[in-house]
């Protein structure tokens, strides 16, 4: 498959026309707002399921919004995120009842298989849905997450044991859900524009982007969840242990970036060293790669799709 050329959206309202959104009904009772980027259904090419990043949104991958990206994506926002109920039981919010939403979109798109693509914690849900349905899954590309347990993982670039690491994080967590009500209120009416971003890409936590005004967009999206509401879902799927992976045999991709403090590239080669059909590389760049560099990871997609299908038509 041919890598397109990405078409810089200048202004919000032309992201809003390259989504659409659906409401759909999870198993257990919880509404979802599932999205594609094929609303009037004229994209020809395979279908991805995107597990995205935890309480993050479509916009903050331009890529998969060009609408010659060449493939269908289907996605959903977290429970409780950008018009997503909050569950009826507030403790419904683990990788399994993620699982289970990934499952319900699938459903209601009608797609029995498809390829995975998970970012961040959107990894954890990807591979534990493999392992407990292999046969809705093709393959598994992986953007800067890990196969479970993603906590001791994080500020890897510190070299922190991991013990250290899951602790540091998980206590960050429980300061934001007993503090966020106080910090939610400063964190919704940020002004988020171009020069923010511009900004926040000289600090190493995200490197200079390719797009700027879309990812202030997803960025500002991204910001109006409760900062107590978002601990609160963090802390849900800090539960999630590391997937057994010596069940799965869907061929998998893992892009890892080397400045990722949110993910840990050493554990993301570990897990595809544990595989027994993945491969791993590696990108200069930090947690948001596809914001960075949206043609390399964009094209690295599309060959491990191409990839897949050779295997399919050779078996």
């Amino acid at each position: 498959m041919s890598v397109p050329a990405p078409r810089p959206a200048t202004t919000p309202s032309d992201l809003s026309e390259q989504v659409g959104y659906r409401d759909i009904l999870s198993d257990d009772g919880t509404y979802l707002r599932a999205w594609t980027n094929d609303p009037e259904g004229v994209i020809d090419g395979p279908t991805v399921v995107l597990c995205n990043g935890l309480g993050t949104n479509p916009y903050l991958w331009p890529a998969l919004l060009d609408p010659d990206c060449g493939v269908r994506v289907v996605s959903w926002n977290h429970r409780g995120v950008g018009g997503s109920e909050r569950p009826a039981d507030k403790r419904h919010v683990e990788i399994e009842h993620f699982v289970e939403d990934g499952l319900s979109v699938m459903d209601h798109f009608g797609i029995d298989r498809a390829v995975l693509m998970g970012w961040s914690m959107g990894v954890n849900t990807m591979f534990e849905l493999a392992t407990r349905n292999p046969e809705r899954v093709r393959g598994l590309f992986a953007v800067c997450g890990v196969p479970g347990d993603t906590f001791r993982t994080m500020l890897a670039p510190f070299h922190l044991p991991h013990p250290v690491a899951r602790l540091l994080t998980i206590t960050g967590c429980r300061a934001a859900q007993l503090g966020g009500w106080a910090v939610t209120p400063i964190t919704t009416r940020l002004p988020i524009g171009p020069r923010t971003i511009n900004l926040i890409s000289h600090t190493g936590f995200m490197f200079p982007v390719a797009d700027p005004v879309q990812a202030a967009v997803g960025i500002k999206e991204f910001l109006t969840t409760p900062v107590q509401w978002y601990a609160h879902l963090a802390l849900g799927t800090s539960k999630h242990a590391r997937v057994s992976l010596s069940g799965i045999e869907a061929p998998a991709r893992f892009v890892a970036a080397t400045y990722d403090v949110l993910a840990g590239a050493r554990d993301m080669a570990t897990a595809a060293e544990r595989l027994r059909d993945a491969d791993y590389i590696e990108l200069r760049g930090s947690h948001f790669i596809q914001l960075e560099q949206p043609e390399r990871v964009h094209g690295l997609l599309l060959d491990f799709i191409e990839q897949l299908y050779v295997l399919e038509d050779a078996g």
